[in-house]
């Protein structure tokens, strides 16, 4: 019987190529699109289950309330992890204190790689359960050790053993290469983990960086087998609070969570100290686009299928005469989707596998078929015999219900509702492509308009060295100098941080007209004279930092931001105290910078002179404007020698602060570029279905056109004609996608403190584009009847 279903089902695809080919082509692409999104979303919501312990991991985050604002740090003071380990040790296996990654220079011999690594307390190993290939993981007392992955291991050592084997970090530590564990996968929080340094090589210099108030560093848990997260996270949250001083207590109210290892990538986001998000959104919108083109697709063969049943009609009446009852019909049809199904699966299959290098490169991923896993072949399967059933339901069923009597005595009719399911597929189509292509216009609406922004500095030009040798700040104003003469620098200066990402704050600060129960905080970064003239910043009051006073060394410049914050109207001259710190007087304003997100409002920023007062401040950057009269290349191969005389043993490196910027971008730019590249296809598919249930129309209505051009129809009458069916139908899809697409992507825009306002611009073009586009696809067909001689049409009669 199944096989007679099969070869029925085949001569039908052979017999209608046309419309095989448009079904075939459209849940291709359909079908394509949902396995590739799948994978992505697939990627992402696996991402740390390859631990072991991924449900008992956490990181501890802690909540404080600034001026009112609740805010959530993911740093920690180090004096956490010996706390948390002697007065809540029994609810962890492993507590371990961090430092964040960052990239270290190992030194072997005759070879030097730069890998990103933390210094880590011990048993980092044991709770990410790494899979030591040799060696193994350090104790307490190993305080020169260090851990290799895999591949940073072979590019030192090769085929060698490294175990015991001394190399150099940074050109500071000698250290003993005690394992190496293989490489984290790349949907790892800790892919970029190639080196673990014990904690102990840092300790010495962490003196500085003593007390509750610094949180440099990051804290993770593993709790004990059987313990409920959240209960764990009750227990902890008075940990530091209990430590920090009462006035501190009252004002900022430090409070600690455990942040699960299973939220770390989806839910990231929060705001009043709750989790409200992150990557989720991300999931939730490509994937539904997925799950739409798939069902477009679906629908395309539903309004074919169903749109032919007159074609179909004396096949199930003789088929009921003879016996067949409504239920191996309804087999029949389905047998002849499942088919279609398996076919478009086969060569969907072909087209993932050439979209998939592109679509890494887009998505930022490194994506590949799973050939060999079981559970790939078992969801495969499932994926097409669901995507058949979807598709083929609706025709089955409609189909099979033909009454015999009718169909062969001639008398059959579709009736005048017959087609109203279809036209209700087809608004259901160009709706969701409708509110596709509106939602991706306004994702690059959002991106170019944070792009926009003014960043108040000059950002063309701008290059950010890092300082990786203490020499180079002994020395500056002499490499200063070495760097002017190249002719190709016009400013230099250091800074604690770069201009594109500083990330330091700092409260404890006293002013005129404050409240004396706020709790302030102030993003504040150290930095050297001309670092205004270096990065262009905009003064708004008062004057830049000078050599010429000395009183600038106890001097704030501060932005619009700081100014607003702090209440003055008149700022310049007004005195500020910073805790032990003494006190220090505002001489100038700065226009507001982006130097974080670019989605979000500026906050308070004070620059200050690293002097005797400020004696924990490291300057990490130097920053050089360019000579705009010579090009980059030129530049950097004048700078590099200068660079490499006073730091010989490490590599130049630099980035432009213009790049570095436009990486902040850089996931939004990627989920636009994939809605983008989907919206498209699900407006390729509708159109596609538009062709054929076009074609159809026209081939139905022949002997009309033919008989209505012999009466002296035109054939701009005859285009009208075919056409404004369609055109009305999708003019109903803009006016139901409109309030749809708004509601959608209004939600998406409240992540973003700068954004948009949604205008009626975006939603006419994304009309106007629709309406274009069908006018296209289906006057092809319409003017093809209308021009067709009558004398052929009506032959027949």
């Amino acid at each position: 019987m199944f096989k007679s279903y099969f070869k029925i089902g085949w001569r039908n695809l052979l017999k209608n190529k046309g419309y095989s080919l448009i079904n075939i082509g459209g849940l291709t692409t359909g079908m394509a699109a949902a396995m590739l999104i799948g994978l992505w979303v697939f990627d992402e919501v696996s991402y740390d289950t390859n631990f072991t312990n991924y449900d008992r991991i956490a990181r501890v985050v802690q909540n404080q309330t600034f001026d009112g604002q609740v805010e959530t740090w993911f740093s920690q003071a180090m004096q956490l992890g010996p706390e948390l380990r002697n007065t809540y040790g029994d609810n962890f296996d492993h507590v371990v204190i961090g430092s964040f990654p960052e990239g270290h220079k190992l030194s072997y011999e005759e070879k030097s790689v730069k890998k990103s690594g933390c210094f880590m307390e011990p048993g980092l190993a044991e709770m990410l359960t790494l899979k030591m290939l040799s060696g193994t993981s350090p104790g307490p007392k190993d305080l020169n050790a260090i851990l290799l992955s895999q591949s940073t291991a072979k590019a030192l050592f090769g085929e060698d053993d490294p175990i015991e084997k001394t190399l150099q970090v940074d050109n500071r530590f000698d250290v003993k290469v005690m394992g190496v564990y293989e490489d984290l996968p790349d949907n790892s929080s800790f892919s970029d983990l190639n080196v673990i340094l014990a904690w102990g090589l840092i300790a010495p210099e962490l003196e500085q960086r003593v007390g509750w108030g610094n949180s440099w560093f990051q804290c993770f848990v593993q709790v004990t087998k059987g313990a409920d997260m959240n209960a764990v996270s009750a227990k902890i949250k008075d940990a530091k609070l209990k430590r920090t001083s009462t006035e501190e207590r009252d004002k900022s109210n430090p409070q600690l969570l455990l942040h699960p290892m299973s939220r770390w990538r989806l839910h990231s986001d929060f705001k009043d100290g709750v989790s409200v998000g992150g990557g989720i959104q991300s999931v939730w919108m490509l994937g539904t686009i997925g799950g739409f083109v798939l069902f477009l697709a679906c629908i395309n063969f539903m309004n074919l299928s169903t749109a032919r049943s007159e074609k179909r009609a004396k096949e199930v009446g003789i088929r009921k005469t003879i016996g067949s009852v409504r239920t191996q019909l309804i087999n029949q049809f389905f047998t002849e989707s499942l088919l279609v199904a398996l076919i478009a699966f086969v060569f969907s299959l072909m087209v993932v596998l050439l979209a998939l290098p592109w679509f890494n490169e887009v998505s930022g991923k490194r994506i590949g078929l799973p050939w060999s896993a079981p559970w790939f072949w078992f969801a495969c399967t499932a994926f097409a015999i669901v995507t058949g059933l979807i598709a083929g339901s609706y025709p089955a069923l409609y189909l099979s219900a033909f009454q015999p009597a009718k169909v062969l005595k001639g008398a059959f009719s579709a009736g005048r509702f017959a087609a109203v399911p279809r036209k209700v597929l087809v608004v259901v189509q160009f709706t969701v492509s409708v509110t596709l292509i509106v939602g991706t216009l306004i994702v690059f609406r959002q991106i170019r308009f944070a792009q926009d922004r003014p960043i108040g500095y000059a950002i063309n030009g701008c290059v950010s060295v890092p300082i990786k040798t203490a020499e180079i700040m002994k020395r500056f104003e002499v490499l200063r100098n070495d760097l002017l003469q190249t002719g190709v620098v016009e400013e230099i200066a250091a800074s604690e941080s770069s201009i594109t990402d500083i990330y330091t704050t700092n409260s404890g600060f006293e002013w005129q007209g404050k409240n004396p129960d706020m709790a302030e905080e102030f993003v504040t970064i150290g930095v050297t004279h001309d670092f205004g003239k270096t990065i262009g910043w905009q003064i708004k009051n008062g004057r830049d930092f000078s050599k010429d006073f000395a009183s600038d060394s106890s001097g704030f410049i501060v932005n619009e931001a700081a100014v607003d914050y702090l209440g003055f109207q008149n700022p310049i001259d007004q005195v500020i105290k910073w805790g032990e710190n003494g006190e220090w007087k505002i001489i100038g304003v700065v226009k507001n910078m982006i130097t974080q997100s670019p989605y979000e409002a500026v906050r308070p920023m004070m620059f200050f002179l690293k002097s005797n007062r400020i004696s924990f401040i490291n300057y990490n950057i130097v920053n050089l404007k360019l000579n705009p009269r010579a090009s980059a290349t030129e530049a950097l191969a004048k700078i590099e020698p200068v660079f490499k005389k006073y730091d010989p043993s490490n590599a130049f490196e630099y980035a432009f602060a213009d790049q570095e910027f436009g990486k902040k971008f850089s996931n939004e730019k990627r989920i636009g570029h994939i809605a983008f590249v989907f919206a498209t296809l699900a407006i390729v598919i509708s159109c596609l279905g538009l062709f054929g249930l076009a074609s159809f129309v026209a081939e139905q209505r022949t002997k009309e056109i033919g008989i209505r051009k012999v009466m002296g129809a035109s054939v701009s009458e005859l285009w009208r004609l075919l056409s404004k069916d369609f055109v009305f139908l999708v003019a109903i899809s803009c006016v139901v996608a409109t309030p749809l697409s708004f509601y959608f992507m209004n939600n998406w825009l409240a992540q973003y403190q700068y954004r948009i306002n949604i205008s009626w611009g975006v939603f006419v073009m994304a009309s106007t584009g629709a309406l274009a586009i069908t006018l296209l696809t289906v006057s092809f067909q319409s003017i093809k009847a209308a021009l067709t001689n009558p004398a052929k049409s009506l032959r027949s009669e």
